[in-house]
């Protein structure tokens, strides 16, 4: 991929750009392989990667504003705190690139001020952008406080008449000066609030606050691979821990099977809960702490952030009378240490997914069976209603 931005050094997000993409994966698949690779008898099967388009391929645009409001950049801030505009970047697709325009006009004409991060002053901080498969988008405007939002209102006919595809907007306050892209304060400015995200024939709809992979494409590929492992061992019990919007629990619903899902976001609970009821899936979703649900089903699905699923969950799935787990994880390291604290599991099976090209990050799923039973069953679980 040739990228303007990163040749003239004005950008180094892509720190592997400057390697052949084949050597990228290559490097990625060896760190993978011996993080993965298991001490005593045979490693996982390391089934063939799932690669992806080295151009277009991201589904989010988080762009810093910095600037004037009549003349905003959208990108990231240079060392010195200063505004490096990447409109053009090549990671995003066509349809990214004619919406950010109009994006920057906009800020213009509704006269939101960028936050200036040396004096602290300023209000629109980000724009948070996602594209749906369909080509429909998702904006949030990540502003310091709400001192603007009326005027976003007054002027948001205008921008969704330009832009047609916007299909849902909000604002989020950010009021704290750190390095934390959003706040806990979300208003949704459309009369749709969840984004629906075609793949794989369902339909996942996904709120402003909720977490979804950033390659679509891949993200399909990793819940396909989730669903032909568990048709392959038939659970009766599924568990998804961390589901988010239900993207696992969804592709492994059906033929009988008991589904729960278990998120921290009450908002990408409400979205996993939509998706279920409109494609009739037999799913149940909860809002709770996913290290301290009780683990009672066949399958146990983890999908946790980059640090893993921690030492106190990994201790209660060793005792657990879970048969298989599937976990899938952006650090085969934190993976690893996850896999020491579970001496009864082992990796039978593994794929890479290079979710990031031309960034050191991927995403690594692996199929864990039994190498031993358990010390002991694991808790029963509560029962669950809608």
């Amino acid at each position: 991929m040739q990228c303007s931005y990163f040749d003239a050094g004005r950008c180094r997000s892509c720190t592997e750009l400057d390697t052949a993409y084949d050597v990228q994966v290559r490097a990625k698949e060896d760190e993978c392989r011996a993080r993965l690779a298991v001490s005593t008898g045979p490693g996982p099967v390391w089934l063939p990667t799932v690669t992806s388009a080295e151009a277009g391929f991201r589904n989010k645009a988080k762009m810093v504003v910095a600037g004037t409001a009549a003349q905003p950049t959208l990108g990231i801030l240079d060392p010195r705190g200063g505004g490096v505009d990447l409109r053009s970047c090549p990671l995003y697709s066509p349809a990214v690139h004619a919406l950010l325009p109009l994006l920057a006009d906009f800020v213009g004409t509704a006269d939101l001020t960028p936050y200036d991060v040396a004096t602290r002053r300023g209000e629109l901080k980000h724009l948070l952008v996602t594209e749906s498969p369909d080509g429909e988008f998702l904006l949030r405007f990540v502003l310091r406080t709400s001192e603007s939002v009326l005027r976003i209102r007054k002027h948001l006919p205008g921008l969704l008449a330009a832009a047609p595809g916007l299909a849902v907007v909000s604002v989020n306050l950010q009021p704290e000066h750190k390095a934390v892209l959003e706040g806990e304060h979300e208003e949704v400015l459309t009369e749709r609030g969840t984004l629906p995200m075609r793949l794989n024939g369902l339909t996942l709809h996904l709120p402003p606050r909720s977490f979804f992979q950033t390659n679509t494409p891949l993200a399909a590929a990793l819940y396909r691979q989730a669903a032909a492992w568990a048709d392959a061992v038939a659970p009766t019990s599924v568990l998804d821990l961390y589901c988010g919007v239900g993207g696992f629990a969804l592709h492994l619903a059906g033929s009988g099977r008991r589904v729960i899902g278990v998120e921290a976001s009450a908002e990408a609970v409400a979205g996993a809960r939509a998706t279920a009821e409109e494609a009739g899936l037999d799913a149940e979703f909860v809002a709770g702490d996913a290290t301290a649900w009780p683990i009672d089903a066949d399958l146990v699905v983890v999908n946790p952030p980059r640090r893993g699923i921690g030492p106190e969950l990994a201790e209660r799935l060793d005792a657990s009378s879970a048969q298989t787990v599937v976990y899938s994880s952006c650090n085969a390291t934190s993976l690893a240490a996850d896999l020491a604290a579970m001496p009864s599991w082992r990796p039978v099976e593994a794929r890479l997914l290079d979710m990031f090209p031309h960034t050191r990050h991927y995403e690594v799923v692996a199929l864990l069976t039994r190498d031993q039973p358990p010390v002991s069953p694991g808790p029963e679980g509560p029962k669950v209603s809608s």
